[in-house]
């Protein structure tokens, strides 16, 4: 079965607009692993716009305590204040993005022609400290092979524009696309990821689609159908998804 990360990013965010504290981060993780996800996601970035150094601490002193057998995914730009969370909590898995300080949220994946020669050796420093590193990456090949080279551990497909087409009803024109690119990294060795605006109505035709895929990271669509259903059913519902 596909595991579920729950990125708790949009709960920091919602935090983040008064000084209270409220809603909780370590609360809204421990209810999203109680419920049955895998694991839990952050992405912190140097604005702090959403997740800050304390919630990367708080979440990992709450896995060590509570769920040891959980994964925790830290995802980000490996940018000086990315690294050094990383070394001092040693996640499970360690995710790139080519998310620019501006940038309003992920929206693309890495350019491993130009970014290469940047990733590799901070790819090497980051399997010192965490169990494995993913590449955010589109569904290109030529990516795919590069990723491999550089001794990234798994990919993250980026699947907006499946998610984008899946809304238009034309979800089936983009997957072989995301299924070529799966099967390419499988072959080479890789583990496939998958996330970005992944919710209940276009995961069940992707999984269906790439039966192997590892893992899910999925924090926006589940924290707004946590609205209408609370969290611990909504992570029931994306667990049951994964099923289909």
């Amino acid at each position: 079965m596909t595991r579920l990360s729950v990125n708790v990013n949009k709960v920091a965010t919602l935090r983040n607009t008064r000084n209270s504290g409220i809603p909780s981060v370590v609360k809204a993780a421990r209810l999203a692993l109680q419920a049955g996800a895998h694991g839990i996601t952050v992405h912190p970035r140097p604005d702090q716009r959403h997740i800050r150094p304390h919630d990367v601490h708080d979440i990992a002193e709450l896995l060590e305590r509570e769920f040891p057998e959980a994964e925790y995914n830290i995802e980000g730009n490996p940018f000086p204040e990315y690294l050094a969370l990383v070394q001092a909590v040693s996640p499970c898995q360690c995710t790139l993005v080519p998310d620019a300080p501006d940038a309003f949220t992920s929206n693309q994946g890495w350019n491993l022609i130009a970014q290469g020669a940047r990733l590799r050796p901070l790819i090497e420093i980051l399997k010192q400290h965490c169990d494995r590193v993913s590449l955010f990456l589109d569904p290109d090949p030529q990516q795919v092979r590069l990723a491999a080279e550089l001794g990234a551990d798994r990919i993250e497909l980026y699947t907006e524009p499946y998610a984008a087409a899946h809304a238009r009803g034309e979800g089936a024109k983009q997957l072989p696309r995301y299924v070529a690119a799966a099967e390419l990294a499988r072959d080479l060795g890789l583990g496939v990821n998958a996330g970005h605006d992944l919710n209940l109505d276009n995961l069940p035709d992707l999984v269906r689609a790439i039966p192997f895929l590892a893992e899910v990271s999925i924090g926006h669509a589940l924290i707004a159908d946590a609205l209408e259903f609370g969290l611990a059913e909504t992570v029931r519902r994306y667990l049951a998804a994964l099923r289909l």
